[in-house]
């Protein structure tokens, strides 16, 4: 399996990208066109994203729920905007137990309209909010062009919810779950993002405002890799999602959602992979330490086996997820080559003569060959494996994040932004006119992807229209 080899990411990245889901044995192409398997490895991962979120979520007083799955059509129909972005995508019942049904039934695309019927009967006074909602489950979006984990008919996600007494409570929130996912992309994915507002043609369908973590792929284009919605009143008007003040008067909630989804899967592929397969990030990693025993004999199969085996609960104990590999029949350069692909942080290599010296050999994934190869004694291992993941952790985030540097480029002009945005990101100055935007969508292929939160250096004149610009914007073609 782990010897045919990939295509390089130079030659085509795109078909790098879709074999090595495949071979890494992350997901694979269900029956129905457009929907995937997502396979033990890759659901591990998801497991340690899911878990790395939903500690940060409950530290912030969220709670999940769960809703439905089946939306009666009339209630995407309320929020004209709403129904406007997702018709087109909609998934449609009309039949149950062998009859028409007299109403027809969405599969949910996300929960705003279902939530917000709930709501209406839910919420009666001030006392009742603020709610903090969070659901993990998967949606349905008929995509036309689809692709393993970044865009899939059905695919799974986290979806917050939450209804608010003020503008500003509903506005701190929409901004603290976005630096929520700035904080898990850096810290835990090692993924350096940049969080900003979408522009209103990018905005999510009966949003006020959209904010975005937007990251850079290994070959310079753009992943929207989680969003944070401010709300308003649309939706609470739509649903009379009502609450009485104070002074005894209704008046409408103010809401907000947020999702990030099994797309970040292909975030982490794409930006921390190389020609060899996978590399995780050490604090998502289903694997973290994979130990590879080495022997030719018998004799030194037992030998070997026993340190192999104490060693493994060791790590265990200190609380590392490590693999022993004790496959018969495939040698361990095999293995080795089977774990690179699958991007195992560390691997530890244990033969007759590091037993002797009671001592093994740890080989960092993210550094080839020699050069990331330390030997330390068996005794100590525990501790030096979490200091080299540590060491890994950080590594691939500087990687990522000066990659993106040194392919993000300032831009005066459109001729400028079009040869930016061939393998990077352009920055340029942007009057805030949905026509500007249009017409450089038309002309270089690239969407506006944010105006970053923080803005370096001095906005001037519109990259489109040449009128002073308010501010700039990350522009790219993206994912």
């Amino acid at each position: 399996m782990a010897e045919e080899k990939l295509p390089t990411r130079a030659e085509d990245f795109s078909e790098w990208y879709n074999q090595l889901v495949l071979k890494a044995q992350l997901a694979d192409y269900a029956p129905v066109r457009g929907c995937m398997v997502v396979r033990p490895y890759g659901w591990a991962l998801w497991e340690n994203i899911t878990a790395a979120l939903d500690r940060r979520f409950k530290a912030t007083g969220h709670q999940n729920v769960a809703f439905p799955m089946l939306i009666p059509r009339s209630f995407i129909d309320k929020e004209k905007h709403h129904v406007e972005g997702f018709s087109p995508e909609l998934a449609v019942v009309t039949i149950g137990g062998g009859e028409e049904l007299a109403e027809p039934l969405v599969i949910r695309p996300t929960s705003e309209t279902i939530i917000g019927h709930m709501w209406s009967k839910w919420i009666q006074s001030y006392r009742d909010l603020p709610v903090l909602m969070n659901q993990w489950n998967s949606v349905v979006r008929w995509e036309l062009r689809t692709k393993l984990f970044l865009r899939t008919l059905e695919f799974y996600w986290q979806e917050g919810h939450t209804a608010h007494a003020t503008r500003e409570e509903a506005e701190f929130e929409t901004r603290q779950m976005l630096d929520i996912y700035t904080d898990f992309a850096v810290s835990d994915a090692a993924i350096p993002v940049i969080p900003g507002k979408k522009s209103d043609a990018e905005k999510f369908a009966g949003a006020d405002t959209t904010f975005s973590i937007e990251a850079m792929m290994g070959d310079g284009k753009a992943l929207q890799a989680g969003t944070s919605h401010f709300l308003g009143q649309n939706f609470a008007q739509a649903f009379e999602v009502r609450y009485l003040d104070q002074n005894g008067q209704l008046q409408h909630c103010w809401t907000t959602s947020w999702g990030l989804s099994t797309r970040f899967i292909g975030a982490i592929i794409m930006v921390h992979g190389d020609d060899q397969g996978l590399i995780m990030p050490p604090k998502l990693a289903p694997i973290q330490v994979v130990i590879v025993p080495i022997y030719k004999t018998d004799e030194e199969k037992s030998s070997v086996l026993d340190a192999a085996r104490k060693l493994n609960a060791e790590l265990v104990k200190a609380g590392i997820r490590v693999k022993l590999d004790e496959r018969e029949g495939q040698s361990a350069g095999w293995k080795f080559n089977d774990w690179e692909m699958r991007g195992v942080p560390v691997r530890v290599e244990l033969g007759p003569k590091d037993v002797a010296k009671q001592a093994a050999v740890l080989a960092r994934r993210d550094k080839p060959g020699r050069e990331g190869k330390v030997s330390a004694p068996l005794a100590d291992l525990p501790v030096t494996t979490e200091k080299l993941l540590a060491e890994v952790q950080q590594a691939l985030h500087d990687k990522a994040l000066n990659f993106r540097k040194s392919n993000t480029h300032d831009t005066k002009n459109i001729e400028e932004l079009k040869r930016a945005v061939e393998n990077g990101f352009a920055l340029a100055s942007w009057c805030g006119s949905a026509d500007c935007e249009a017409k450089i969508k038309e002309e270089t292929r690239a969407t506006m992807r944010c105006i970053p939160l923080e803005q370096e250096g001095q906005a001037g004149e519109c990259i489109a229209c040449g009128k002073p610009a308010p501010e700039r914007a990350v522009f790219a073609r993206a994912y």
